[in-house]
């Protein structure tokens, strides 16, 4: 198988006066001088549509995630820019260039020389703070920086490392000058952002902040992406990872709203084994109901099999850890599955990823690979996805898909293009 609250425009309201057909053509350019005044003065621009990665159905819509402390090599580079949208996560290029500001940069125009219709965007996690970035030297004079649990806790996340402060306006303020520095370079196409789950997940870090302050910061966080939005302006790209069965009441539809689309991971994490099936149907309902409002999906999950011995790392479940693939591990069953869930709920601008690390290294076992089922012709959906109980059913130009999802048993008829 296998080869080596997205802004929007807003007009002022008006009463017609019953006796004037139209509105004048003064009413009009008073409209519209007081909408450039809103937006002046605060209000987000509206995204424009071309800021997004290419899209096609010709072949299945493809997304990289991937972090190098070292320099990537020529092939590697090579390899990144034949996807349409990549990210490059924390650490990446951080030994060789001393931070991750300056990997990521590198990385970034490097893809852009081979295509520079790549999209490609840098991480930050907007919760948790982690050591390799330029940034840092600023924060970590910063009083009040970071979140303070019971006995004067400061290792707040998983025992290792500090998160953010958000009520905090110089951490903000801090936070979205990085981001804004990032974006202005035309080799970052935007921003992919991390953590929020932690932020949104009721019960994450209650017992050691309490409630009230677990509250100002979710406010202020809010805040904070609205601020990012401004400052990063309209033609960039904020993705985000918020779509999460039960981290939120409706599973991160609402939040969703501030950002161009969301990242999916972790959608088979269940409390109970018996609940895994349930919570992949409720997030495949989240998942198609964004893609077809028009946000932008960035779907990944892993090849192999759940960690389950994390001990007190990952009590909440905030986080999908896995053992990584074997040597000689068969993961087709697998791929087949993840693929079919994919295209049952793909829409425009939605992008698939199976992967078994996020990191570049010679243990991953799909890193510098490519399937042939990607090189298979698509075409477009027939229509939207037909569900029967667990099973779901969806016919596109040149396939056939069925997934089972309490069985998680993916099948897919690829269909040979007619001949003209």
């Amino acid at each position: 198988m296998w080869r080596g609250l997205r802004a929007r425009a807003t007009f002022p309201k008006y009463k017609m006066n019953p006796l004037i057909k139209k509105p004048s053509i003064l009413f009009l350019a008073l409209s519209a001088a007081l909408t450039l005044t809103a937006h002046a003065e605060g209000e987000p621009s509206t995204p424009t549509d071309n800021h997004l990665p290419s899209f096609s159905w010709d072949r299945v819509p493809l997304y990289m995630h991937i972090r190098k402390a070292t320099n990537f090599t020529e092939d590697e580079i090579k390899y990144l820019a034949t996807f349409p949208l990549v990210t490059f996560e924390k650490t990446t290029g951080s030994q060789t260039f001393k931070c991750t500001e300056d990997g990521t940069l590198a990385a970034a125009k490097a893809v852009k020389e081979v295509n520079p219709s790549t999209k490609i965007l840098y991480y930050r996690n907007v919760f948790v703070h982690y050591g390799t970035y330029k940034a840092n030297a600023e924060i970590d004079k910063m009083p009040g920086a970071f979140l303070v649990g019971r006995e004067g806790k400061t290792k707040l996340v998983r025992g290792k490392s500090e998160a953010y402060d958000l009520t905090n306006p110089q951490v903000r303020e801090w936070w979205v000058g990085n981001a804004k520095q990032m974006c202005a370079d035309p080799a970052i196409d935007g921003l992919f952002l991390d953590g929020m789950i932690k932020i949104y997940s009721g019960g994450y870090l209650m017992r050691d902040i309490g409630k009230e302050k677990k509250e100002a910061v979710l406010q202020d966080f809010e805040g904070m992406m609205r601020e990012t939005r401004q400052a990063i302006g309209p033609d960039k790209i904020m993705l985000a990872n918020v779509l999460r069965t039960g981290q939120s009441k409706d599973d991160g539809l609402e939040a969703i709203k501030l950002f161009d689309g969301s990242y999916i991971e972790g959608f088979e994490i269940a409390a109970k084994p018996e609940q895994k099936k349930n919570n992949v149907a409720r997030g495949m309902v989240a998942f198609q109901k964004a893609a077809r409002e028009g946000c932008m999906i960035a779907f990944t999950a892993g090849l192999s099999e759940m960690n389950t011995e994390e001990g007190d790392l990952n009590p909440q479940k905030t986080d999908e850890i896995r053992k990584g693939l074997g040597k000689n591990e068969d993961y087709s069953k697998r791929f087949n599955y993840l693929l079919s869930l994919f295209l049952v709920c793909a829409e425009k601008h939605s992008y698939f990823l199976a992967h078994d690390s996020y990191v570049a290294k010679k243990q991953n076992k799909v890193w510098m690979t490519r399937p042939a089922e990607f090189d298979r012709p698509l075409g477009a959906p027939k229509g939207p996805a037909v569900q029967e109980g667990y099973i779901y059913t969806r016919e596109f130009a040149h396939a056939k898909v069925r997934v089972d999802i309490e069985n998680e048993v993916g099948q897919i008829e690829w269909l040979e293009p007619e001949k003209n």
